[in-house]
């Protein structure tokens, strides 16, 4: 049951991203392969990059193509409904959402191959971030990991809950839940008053 919710949750976050991506190319104005490749590389790249430093081969993608398959699908769909996707504050939601779903289920998938807490946690905030920064620096993007906003710090913040729940006992839907719960509001609340860290 909480490897199907864990799947689940994954699939929501690929097609957050995605769409993410397909927003960018939008803005971009690229053609549908441009959407096709920030689309995919924002699905998948975070998990690629945590998968690589892991040691765990093939990578996600590759033992499991529907991964790659979904990134292209929902990609293709981005690109005939983009009207509707192409504004800023949708594109922040959207990658708030990836964002705190990924931190999550990269930190699951860091302890299932057997890492300890700090590498778990720190495999989340790899998975939540850098995909994001990979279409970012594609795009000619700043990355928003380089924005005033708290946008790593959220992923840190979930992963960490997650890990630290799991760690004293809590069962793993319940840690899972309040991971996303902290990531999710902890971002969103710096959307929404624009909060930051002291700046050096």
């Amino acid at each position: 049951m909480f490897d199907t919710v864990v799947l689940v949750l994954e699939w929501i976050g690929l097609c957050a991203f995605v769409l993410t991506g397909a927003i960018v190319a939008a803005r971009r104005n690229m053609d549908v392969i441009g959407f096709i490749l920030l689309g995919t590389v924002t699905g998948i790249g975070g998990g690629t990059t945590r998968d690589v430093i892991l040691g765990r081969f093939p990578v996600s993608w590759v033992a499991e193509p529907s991964y790659l398959v979904g990134c292209i699908v929902v990609s293709i769909a981005g690109f005939f409904i983009v009207p509707w996707l192409a504004q800023a504050r949708l594109l922040l939601w959207l990658d708030a959402i990836g964002l705190a779903l990924f931190a999550i289920s990269g930190a699951h998938s860091a302890e299932v191959a057997g890492a300890s807490p700090l590498i778990a946690i720190t495999m989340g905030v790899v998975t939540a971030t850098f995909g994001g920064m990979i279409r970012d620096v594609l795009s000619g993007t700043s990355p928003v990991v380089l924005s005033k906003e708290i946008y790593v710090t959220a992923a840190l913040a979930g992963s960490a809950t997650y890990v630290g729940l799991g760690s004293v006992g809590l069962p793993g839907t319940g840690a899972l839940v309040a991971g996303f719960a902290v990531a999710i509001v902890l971002r969103g609340l710096a959307l929404h008053y624009n909060l930051s860290l002291p700046r050096y």
